[in-house]
């Protein structure tokens, strides 16, 4: 007889945020899969909503907000590991973290590889989000037995110092390679690794692993006794910190992302959005400040509230890579049933140096059309996770870690 463990006990404000930035990130994904402004044959003439030069506002605000998907998600994956820790050995940390670190690697490169282009033959692989958290549990992971203010001290060397590697004469010395792209430098760059098979490196993992490294730093706020009060307080501080940082930063374009931001012929509301433009490809330090500042406003917020809104976002934000997985594969069927229904046929399936399937030149709706898709898959996913939690918080089967 299986034994049905207690109810796990969980950091709701955490679980709401991360449900918060998920339902975000679907809107950007949505948008990838949907806008017909996206669609091209040639991906790298694909339509950039932060390109100032040729967006609208509506579209540069649709990419911006999920800006603050991907580094939140990491953030507090490292806050999850430090919880984790409370209740492990480090010897038993360290075997998970690593573990589940290469087991998220091999879901990017075999399920969510497939779920962007329903290539059966793999010719392209994408490193991203999950890739980089992957590298980054196992570096975590074997870091473990270091003190707490260690990992930190180690995240902030790299969140802090890695646009060093934009000053040219370091940049022209080290840049240029598949380790640099890799490590620090990838912004959807391409390699062959084969006859036919390349792979293209989105995510360089070592910006993202400072973020999981001062994620899991925060963990120690969220132990069992820490007063609630004075976490709030700290929180906000943080925050509102990191923000006026990343403002008065910015406004210098001393350091802290490779392009500045200035003023725009095509008007003040542009030279603001110039402002706002910050890189994300590998992450900068104005990047994360401004993402990670917001976030941990957030999170000093959400301990206030628990209601029905707060509720629905915990759903999510429980089975993370569930929802992760779920929602990539309920876009691309949606993709195709589209596909058909708007007049192509299985000659356009395959588009020309074009690696994603089902998606020819001029598919897709209007960013309205975009934003009513993304409605419906959230309307979609919500019971899907509902159950899937109700059914996770009440097994221990193994493998309900890993998903």
């Amino acid at each position: 007889m299986t034994t049905i463990p207690a109810m796990r006990q969980r950091v709701q404000s955490i679980d709401v945020l991360r449900g918060i930035v998920m339902v975000l990130m679907a809107l950007d994904h949505t948008r990838d899969f949907f806008h017909n402004g996206v669609s091209t044959t040639d991906i790298s003439m694909a339509t950039d909503p932060t390109n100032l030069d040729t967006t609208t506002p509506f579209l540069f605000f649709t990419r911006w907000i999920t800006h603050f998907c991907a580094p939140t998600f990491v953030f507090l994956a490292g806050t999850s590991a430090y919880l984790m820790s409370r209740k492990k050995s480090i010897a038993e940390l360290r075997s998970f973290l690593v573990k589940r670190g290469f087991w998220l690697i091999l879901v990017e490169v075999l399920i969510i590889t497939f779920s962007w282009s329903f290539n059966p033959l793999y010719s392209v692989l994408f490193l991203q989000v999950i890739w980089a958290i992957g590298i980054s549990m196992i570096l975590l992971g074997l870091l473990v037995f270091l003190p707490v203010n260690a990992i930190v001290l180690i995240g902030l060397v790299i969140t802090f110092g890695h646009n060093l590697l934009d000053i040219p004469t370091i940049a022209n010395a080290l840049k240029g390679n598949v380790i640099s792209d890799l490590v620090f430098d990838a912004e959807f760059t391409y390699y062959n690794y084969a006859p036919g098979h390349g792979v293209i490196i989105v995510y360089a993992f070592l910006p993202w692993t400072g973020l999981m490294f001062l994620g899991y730093g925060l963990g120690q706020l969220y132990v069992p006794g820490y007063d609630a009060v004075k976490r709030q307080k700290l929180l906000l501080q943080l925050g509102t910190g990191l923000l006026i940082f990343f403002v008065l930063l910015r406004f210098s374009n001393l350091y802290g992302d490779p392009h500045p931001w200035g003023i725009h012929p095509r008007g003040p509301v542009f030279s603001f959005l110039s402002f706002l433009n910050v890189h994300k490809y590998p992450p900068s330090l104005l990047y994360s400040s401004m993402t990670i500042g917001t976030a941990l406003i957030v999170l000093s917020v959400l301990e206030k509230y628990s209601n029905r809104i707060t509720s629905f976002f915990n759903q999510f934000g429980r089975v993370p890579m569930f929802y992760y997985i779920a929602h990539f594969y309920l876009l691309k069927i949606t993709e195709v049933i589209v596909f058909f229904l708007s007049g192509y046929t299985s000659k356009d399936i395959i588009g020309e140096n074009n690696p994603f399937f089902f998606q020819p030149q001029g598919f897709g709706f209007s960013l309205a059309g975009v934003y009513i898709i993304w409605i419906c898959l959230i309307l979609v996913l919500y019971p899907l996770c509902k159950k899937y939690n109700a059914y996770k918080s009440t097994h221990n089967q193994w493998w309900l870690s890993y998903l």
